[in-house]
């Protein structure tokens, strides 16, 4: 067997080195996102079922409308790094404060939606009478927060592009420990319930934007970035996001479809299929971590104007990918045994949970390729790509999942089209990454 030669083992140690470095503290951010609901449904929970049931609703309205601004993180990533990457930190700063700015006005924009219409939002989710007063009142109070959980997504997105993992991380873990004791103390210690609970978050999460508020002030002034807001600026970043914007709307309409067709196969299914939905959404923050590092790490190499630094980083980080994906997907196949069991004590969706499982222990290998160049050509700033293979992808999945009941087909089969849904992302990403088109040098795209 031939050996690397030292200089392709010496990059592709530091490769590594950088994947590691980025990817590990973003793993540990995004984990963490998603405690600050556990938190308050097991805080909620001790008040009684029509709270809990509420909280549900509220949350499943604000997750989704975070969820679609999410572009603020990855265009202002993606911009950012290439700045960095062409030595000039104090126009990095700069377009990170143009997505800053952005997404205050969003979030001002959100909360004069929701703050008149949050009644008429809960109602269309069917709500019972005894849970939409707090599904009102919880809705009503945390949208104040939208702005702030804004703020936070172009922030985070600012210092990825700076190379900077480890603050997000130190942030979403700081920001998890106030919301849970400030949960508590408002909810019982204050005695104000479910609006406590409400409360409590929006503190957490405008603590949490102003510590990134400071940091990013302290940038700029460092290097003499502007702080006031530039409407050509402004305009831009809306620009670069909007095909993420299609792109992240694609994706949420096919996990809608695949949780419409699970429920009319059947109460066991969509129950075996919520929990494999919410496996796959962990499994996919591991591999996510690595596309985030991807973003940064691509956005820099083309802002230098370094084309073969970019293809080398892109091949080590779709190696990265696959070798993740093998290790989760043995993992699931493993724990399958302890893994149903902290879900449900009924043999029915077990059994009916066990196949689809393995469905989704093959798929892993797909997904990580997937995730990592999705964060290749987002670092690329190939946005418009991105939404076109999201939109072919969704038009491939939904016919295939819809056939799923119509065919006699059960969760199993319906988990087959979600890797279909995969394999068809990532044959897209692959026929643009092999292209080369992606690759656009330049501290602009």
């Amino acid at each position: 067997m031939t050996q690397a030669p030292a200089a392709t083992r010496a990059t592709r140690r530091q490769h590594d080195r950088e994947i590691v470095m980025l990817a590990v503290p973003a793993f540990g951010a995004l984990v963490a996102e998603p405690l600050f609901v556990m938190a308050d449904s097991a805080i909620i929970g001790h008040l009684g079922t029509a709270q809990l049931a509420g909280l549900g609703v509220a949350s499943a309205l604000l997750t989704t409308a975070v969820s679609v601004f999410v572009f603020l993180a990855y265009a202002t990533t993606a911009a950012v790094a290439r700045r960095v990457g062409a030595g000039d930190l104090q126009a990095a700063i700069r377009q990170g404060m143009d997505g800053i700015w952005l997404a205050l006005l969003i979030g001002a924009t959100v909360i004069a939606v929701v703050l008149p219409s949050a009644a008429a939002l809960v109602g269309l989710f069917g709500t019972s009478d005894t849970a939409a007063p707090y599904a009102t009142t919880y809705l009503r109070i945390s949208s104040l927060g939208i702005p702030a959980m804004l703020i936070v997504l172009a922030a985070t997105g600012v210092l990825r592009g700076l190379q900077n993992t480890k603050t997000p991380l130190y942030v979403a873990v700081s920001g998890f420990v106030a919301n849970a004791a400030l949960n508590v103390g408002l909810v019982y210690g204050a005695d104000l319930g479910i609006a406590g609970s409400a409360w409590g978050t929006v503190i957490a999460q405008w603590g949490m934007a102003a510590v990134y508020l400071v940091v990013v002030v302290r940038g700029a002034r460092r290097h003499g970035a502007s702080l006031s807001p530039d409407a050509a600026g402004i305009k831009a970043s809306a620009q670069a996001g909007v095909p993420l914007l299609v792109r992240t709307l694609s994706l949420r309409a096919i996990l809608l479809i695949a949780t419409a067709v699970a429920a009319r196969l059947g109460d066991a299914d969509i129950a075996a299929h919520q929990i494999i939905l919410s496996l796959w959404s962990l499994l996919a923050f591991a591999l996510d971590a690595i596309a985030i590092a991807g973003q940064a790490i691509i956005g820099r190499y083309l802002g230098a104007n370094d084309p073969q630094g970019a293809r080398a980083a892109c091949r080590r980080m779709v190696q990265w990918g696959i070798a993740v994906g093998v290790v989760l997907g043995l993992l699931v196949i493993l724990a399958r045994p302890l893994f149903l069991p902290l879900f449900t004590s009924d043999p029915t969706v077990k059994d009916t949970a066990l196949p689809a499982l393995i469905m989704v222990a093959l798929s892993q290998p797909i997904c990580g390729v997937v995730f990592v160049l999705d964060g290749v050509l987002m670092g690329a700033g190939d946005g418009p790509y991105l939404a076109g293979a999201m939109v072919v992808t969704l038009a491939v999945f939904a016919p295939a999942a819809l056939l799923v009941p119509a065919l006699g087909g059960g969760l199993t089969a319906l988990w087959g089209a979600m890797t279909l849904m995969m394999a068809v992302r990532m044959l897209t990403l692959l026929v643009r990454s092999r292209s080369g088109r992606w690759i656009v040098t330049g501290a602009t795209r």
